[in-house]
């Protein structure tokens, strides 16, 4: 398995970047926890619908989408918040669309990210689709999509995955194995020993790399990404990492796992080893991290503000935001809906 930052925040090899890059990395990784944080609150005081949290999985979202460039396409999860923002979706928007609001699906017109994607696969034949589009451009832009360790157990895996590797399209498939779909552990949905050898099947490269170090995700991500613009096809990327919450607000992961498994992956935690590593290089410090969280904080609260104040949909809207010309059936149920 591919890593360059260990736990302890020692390095295996000569880091890809600079030492403002990778603050600029934990920063990115410290704003994506406090809008966790913040959602979950948000969800147990009725303010949120279900919510899924990705707390532990921030450095596979942020490596994955400092990867990135301007204008790549992102097709994600449920749980991929961090991702979207890191490719542009505004957090104001992702929380909209938590609290019910289908507006948080109308993404700017300069953001090429889907709207999180609740069906467990099927965005992954989408982000192929977008990649067969760009490919017939003749543009350089990719398209990336990320998805977790369930998620390969479904047909639309094995679509996705065939028809981009026939078709030499440019697409990254990023799966962020966090240990578990829903309460079944990964071992118990196959008989392979990684997720990552299952690309050889389809004719492509994979790799497994450790998705708690940041720095690897970005390096492993990126060399895909260079691969796919290069006309040479799609690449699997598997994350190892750990869902440390529960699956959604609405689960109960005591039920399936121990307690003790939970507290050995808090130890590899994304976030404490990028500081241990700025520690020893003498770039971290105290009032660095609590203004860093204060900035979070501030940026998520205004983004939840914005989301709250927004009025509600006016019932009409349900058919003057259909189409951009009414159809007459639409016209019709109008009328029948204003005038009884």
């Amino acid at each position: 398995m591919f890593n360059l930052i260990n736990p302890d925040g020692s390095v295996r090899d000569r880091l890809p970047v600079t030492l403002d890059e990778m603050k600029d990395l934990y920063a990115a990784m410290v704003e994506a926890r406090a809008y966790d944080d913040k959602s979950m609150a948000m969800q147990r005081q009725g303010r949120l619908a279900t919510y899924a949290p990705f707390r532990g999985q921030e450095a596979a979202q942020i490596g994955a989408g400092a990867a990135l460039r301007p204008g790549d396409w992102v097709a994600a999860t449920y749980r991929d918040a961090a991702l979207n923002w890191m490719a542009g979706y505004p957090w104001r928007l992702l929380i909209l669309g938590r609290t019910g609001d289908e507006r948080g699906g109308q993404v700017p017109e300069d953001v090429y990210v889907l709207p999180p994607s609740i069906t467990v696969g099927g965005h992954m034949i989408h982000a192929v689709g977008l990649a067969w589009a760009e490919k017939l451009k003749g543009s350089s832009r990719i398209a990336l999509t990320s998805f977790g360790d369930g998620a390969t157990s479904e047909g639309d895996f094995h679509e996705a995955m065939n028809f981009a590797a026939v078709y030499e399209l440019p697409t990254v498939f990023l799966c962020q194995n966090n240990g578990f779909a829903i309460s079944y552990p990964t071992v118990e949905q196959t008989r392979t020993e990684t997720i990552a050898e299952k690309a050889e099947a389809y004719g492509m490269p994979g790799v497994r790399v450790d998705g708690n170090d940041v720095v690897a995700v970005m390096v492993a991500v990126k060399e895909a990404a260079q691969r796919a613009r290069s006309g040479k096809g799609p690449s699997l990327v598997e994350a190892l990492t750990y869902r440390i919450g529960p699956h959604t607000t609405a689960d109960d992961p005591g039920r399936y796992r121990d307690e003790a498994e939970v507290t050995l992956w808090e130890e590899k935690d994304p976030l404490t080893r990028v500081r241990r590593l700025l520690e020893r290089s003498g770039a971290w410090s105290l009032q660095w991290q609590q203004t860093l969280e204060t900035q979070a904080s501030q940026g998520i609260e205004s983004a939840v503000a914005w989301a709250e104040a927004i009025p509600i949909p006016e019932p009409g809207t349900l058919f003057t935001r259909m189409y951009a010309e009414p159809t007459p059936p639409l016209l019709e149920q109008a009328g029948e809906a204003t005038h009884g």
